[in-house]
């Protein structure tokens, strides 16, 4: 973590659930700017933020929270981007760094670079980092630290706004990769984008099954049913608007762990145990290689604090 002091002026905030509340109350926490506007569509959770004190003023609309801000970050469903876009071109300032946190980035670039007039800097970001809980309440200013985000600059972005908004997440505690928007794509198509829709078809086939209650699928759960069903507690907004605009990523990343399933088919119903064995072999390798890149831990349990219910898992 960089102590970088105050490198923001105003800093709106569209979209205030985990993410923009973990990213309001990091700001406070290391005075990285002086003033957080806010807005969400929900008058309840705009009620919320404002109780909690992540941001310092919550507006009625996009376009009024974004108003003379110096960075703005769209903390929405990729699906409301667009329209959010539009709303706020109007009275963003000159100079104005805008940025967004979605886990998708050709989808969100399309939809929202053509709004946005060239004396502002749209520099796509993704933090990775997050939980299955969402909500005002669910935010907390340690969320990114020790975690990645990746950065995703246009060809012919400025570097000066570039190196500023990298700072900024240095400065909430995050390391900072900058690739091509299409390599994030990939990226994240089977190292998140993929394990949560296995995780989705698993509980939904073990909620369907006829000869299995479901009290018994919840009664005997054991460590990896309930990981996966952790992961399929997450937003079904956010998931659906992944899957929909990283559909060519996931798509291939699917064709490819379905020849692998099949392989896989067979070496069971063959009695391959050498197979087995290097294909265990080898996942538990690439496990432990997580671990010592710091992104767990090697705690049982994969360190999770059950007792305070801390997300410590990305998204």
């Amino acid at each position: 973590m960089t102590d970088e002091g105050k490198l923001f002026d105003r800093v709106c905030l569209i979209g205030l659930g985990l993410i923009g509340s973990s990213i309001g109350a990091g700001i406070h926490k290391w005075g990285l700017a002086d003033h957080v506007s806010g807005y969400a569509r929900s008058q309840e959770t705009r009620q919320t933020a404002a109780k909690i004190g992540f941001i310092d003023s919550v507006h009625e609309s996009a376009a009024e929270a974004a108003v003379d801000a110096d960075l703005v970050i769209i903390c929405a469903p990729i699906g409301a981007m667009e329209a959010i876009a539009k709303e706020i071109a109007p009275v963003l300032k000159p100079g104005c760094i805008l940025s967004d946190v979605g886990s998708v980035k050709k989808a969100v670039i399309a939809a929202i670079a053509p709004h946005i007039s060239d004396n502002i800097y749209f520099i796509p970001g993704h933090p990775i980092a997050g939980s299955e809980k969402s909500g005002p309440d669910s935010g907390y200013p340690e969320l990114f630290v020790d975690r990645w985000c990746i950065l995703t600059p246009v060809e012919g972005t400025d570097k000066i706004a570039v190196e500023k908004l990298r700072k900024f997440w240095l400065a909430l505690g995050s390391s900072v990769e900058i690739m091509t928007p299409s390599h994030h794509d990939s990226v994240l198509a089977i190292t998140s984008h993929l394990p949560h829709l296995i995780a989705y078809s698993i509980v939904s086939t073990a909620s369907d099954l006829e000869d299995v209650t479901r009290s018994e699928v919840i009664k005997f759960s054991a460590g990896g049913f309930r990981d996966f069903t952790r992961i399929a507690a997450s937003d079904p907004t956010m998931w659906r608007d992944v899957f929909l605009t990283n559909k060519e990523a996931v798509l291939e990343m699917l064709g490819r762990f379905s020849e692998d399933l099949s392989a896989l088919q067979r070496s069971i119903r063959w009695g391959d145990g050498d197979a087995l064995f290097d294909l265990f072999t080898r996942s538990k390798e690439t496990r432990q290689g997580i671990i010592e890149a710091g992104q767990d831990t090697a705690e049982a349990d994969f360190g999770r604090d059950h007792a305070s219910d801390k997300p410590v898992e990305d998204q």
